[in-house]
């Protein structure tokens, strides 16, 4: 058996493998292929070599979904095991100095293109390789290609890459414009009986590589046999490389469709392994699930600690804006904290989770190691997971129903789990995506592109819907955009999450104010049966009282906004914001948070927290002020503002953690006045009475 140690998807049905091989790696030449089998009733599959490291002792495998057999492979993982590979098997590529050589390769036939054109090149050739596919995404190894080419040349039939066209089009075209000695084309049979026919008609050498139906790969059976220049030849043992022109394109077309019924039945049994999978994932009774909750017994579960978030450190992190400050949980954390759910019978941690994630199966999933199936059960239910994972108030929800909290023991950290989950999915370049419904032609809007629109475009995009997203702002994200600081949620984090609803189908609107740019009567002139609101609740609410527009007073939304989405403190920015030296927040909740200490990383030497009540708790990744950067607190209520010249000095009355104002004073000190019996004083940063 051979362990696969690579994976990587070029596109969502093309993948490259690295396996385990030293043996064929070490005898390996351009042009070799292996017989791979998947399963012990698996179909023997011939595959061409792409690539070997002989010091890994590995080969490179590309592989695309077509039949069963291939799919079967495509779906295995890094650190599965492919039944059996044999090889290298076949003739060797003739490489020599031909001069002028052009490689035509088609969809996944570049793959074994590539060691061909590194040999022409090595072997002293002028090589021109034209790469085709039907799109953009289905051209692959386009960089390993040109660093051996003197050329590239990329053809896509819908226009959406390079040039609009098929091969035979490049291919001419380089033919018409210089002497060509030699041609090089694999890919599809059609593809390369119309190459063949273009080149003939130009009396140009043609080599091809054919990858015909095979069983053993040996010689032995002559399943593969096919005719070249009126000769019967095996393409195992002879090939896979012949004269093109020799070759008897029709017939073989017809012996590799002999099974095609036959195939087509057999790629439903997928289905029912695909349904049986998924509900494995989610089954409390799956064989798995049992073992693991047999592996430890409840007391030993509930005595291990919660695991502590991993952050960055404190004096470092209060002067830097766009590193994130909790740094997520290890593989071997999220494990052990993994084990620490019981695996209720009746979760009730479920019942304070919005969107209904089947908390127990993801959580389990990550306990056996298996992180990527974790990433696909929250998937079913949860458009933004890895967002999720860091800004929803959990200790509120899903983590105040769970079982130890009546057991006197800390709740699972259901948040930093799922974080982990998605963050490890997303590191790992194989991102899934949910089963989507067939299109049901039916076009829906939204209006505002915050985690309730993304959210809600994500769940119709699933059901088949055809959802456009309407934003005003120049930025796809909303609050998750222009509210929360970079170092809670990076924007790189919320862009794959938007990129992933997009390969949903979600198309994204910028710069478009319904009722403004368009009316909803327009949308509904359109063609949108169903407009869903989710303008979000941005205003600001002012308190109406005496000098609240002062300057330098910002409510902490325009605050925020200046920093977060216009990036007013990167010096090449044009928006300009106000870099206070004392800086006093009033409010307790998320929104004052992240005020205060965004102010204390734009240089503030003194940042305040100002709020009636100082028990809210902040969403999950919010670090308390004191700790995130020495940041003094004063649980006061104030009651109006008097405006010194250039010095405004504060009394408020408002404790609405939706309404909390920033105070950003630039120059000299400035004094605040509190509902208190006696005056309090502000002496280095320090409430004192």
């Amino acid at each position: 058996m051979n362990k696969i140690v690579g994976k990587e998807f070029f596109s969502e049905k093309v993948v490259k493998l690295e396996v385990e091989a030293p043996l064929i790696a070490r005898s390996r030449k351009a042009g070799h292929f292996v017989i791979v089998r998947v399963g012990e009733k698996g179909e023997r599959m011939p595959l061409t070599i792409a690539e070997a490291d002989v010091k890994k002792g590995t080969i490179t495998l590309v592989v695309q979904e077509v039949g069963l057999s291939s799919t079967k492979l495509c779906q295995l993982e890094v650190g599965d095991y492919i039944t059996d590979v044999v090889g290298p098997l076949g003739q060797a590529t003739h490489i020599e100095k031909f001069g002028t050589v052009v490689c035509a390769g088609g969809g996944v036939g570049v793959a074994p293109m590539l060691p061909i054109v590194q040999a022409l090149k090595a072997a002293g050739n002028r090589v021109i390789t034209v790469l085709a596919g039907r799109t953009k995404e289905l051209i692959i190894l386009e960089k390993e290609m040109r660093a051996s080419s003197d050329e590239v040349i990329i053809m896509t039939d819908d226009g959406s890459y390079g040039q609009k066209g098929l091969v035979t089009e490049g291919v001419e075209a380089v033919i018409l414009r210089e002497k060509v000695d030699k041609c090089f084309a694999i890919g599809p049979a059609i593809m390369m009986k119309f190459v063949c026919l273009l080149t003939k008609k130009y009396d140009i050498p043609t080599d091809v590589s054919l990858n015909t139906i095979m069983v053993d790969g040996t010689g032995m059976c002559g399943a593969c046999r096919i005719t070249v220049g009126g000769k019967t030849k095996f393409v195992c043992v002879d090939g896979p490389e012949f004269d093109g022109h020799q070759v008897d394109f029709d017939e073989m077309l017809k012996r590799m469709g002999a099974f095609k019924e036959i195939e087509r039945e057999e790629i439903h049994k997928l289905d029912h392994l695909e349904e049986a999978h998924a509900a494995a994932l989610n089954d409390r009774t799956a064989p798995w699930r049992e073992e693991l909750r047999k592996a430890m017994k409840p007391k030993e579960r509930t005595a291990i600690p919660r695991v502590k978030m991993n952050e960055l450190d404190p004096e470092y992190r209060s002067h830097t804006r766009l590193e994130e400050v909790n740094q997520g949980l290890t593989a071997e954390q999220a494990r052990t904290e993994a084990s620490r759910c019981l695996d209720c019978a009746n979760p009730t941690c479920m019942t304070g989770c919005p969107v209904g994630i089947n908390i127990p199966s993801f959580i389990k999933n990550i306990e056996r190691g298996e992180f990527l199936e974790a990433a696909k059960v929250l998937k079913e239910t949860s458009a933004l997971p890895a967002v999720c994972g860091r800004v929803c108030p959990q200790e509120k929800q899903c983590e105040s129903k769970c079982i130890h909290l009546k057991m006197g023991h800390e709740a699972v950290a259901i948040g930093y789990l799922e974080r982990f989950a998605a963050d490890y999915e997303r590191e790992s370049g194989q991102i899934s995506l949910p089963e989507v419904a067939q299109p049901n032609g039916i076009k829906v809007a939204v209006i505002g592109s915050g985690p309730a629109g993304l959210s809600f475009a994500g769940d119709m995009a699933k059901l088949g819907y055809e959802v456009t997203v309407f934003e005003a702002l120049h930025e796809i994200g909303g609050v998750l955009k222009y509210g929360i600081p970079e170092f809670r949620l990076p924007n790189k984090i919320v862009d794959v999450e938007i990129e992933n609803l997009s390969k949903l189908g979600v198309t994204f609107v910028k710069d478009c104010i319904v009722g403004k740019t368009i009316s909803v009567e327009d949308l509904k002139a359109d063609g949108f049966q169903g407009i869903f609101v989710a303008s979000g609740a941005g205003l600001p609410n002012f308190m109406n009282i005496p000098g609240e527009n002062s300057i330098n007073i910002m409510s902490s939304n325009e605050y925020l906004t200046r920093v977060n989405l216009m990036d007013a403190a990167n010096p090449e920015s044009d928006t300009p914001v106000a870099f206070g030296k004392r800086v006093a927040v009033i409010g307790g909740g998320n929104t004052a948070m992240d005020s205060v200490r965004t102010a204390k990383r734009l240089g503030a030497e003194k940042a305040m927290i100002s709020a009636k009540r100082l028990t809210v708790q902040p969403a999950s990744g919010t670090v308390t002020p004191k700790v995130s950067a020495m940041i003094g607190m004063m649980p006061t209520t104030p009651i109006s503002v008097f405006n010194i010249p250039n010095t405004p000095s504060v009394r408020m009355n408002i404790n609405k953690w939706l309404c909390l104002f920033l105070v950003d004073i630039l120059m000299f000190l400035f004094y605040l006045r509190f509902d208190l019996k006696n005056a309090s004083s502000l002496s280095n940063g320090i409430f004192r009475s």
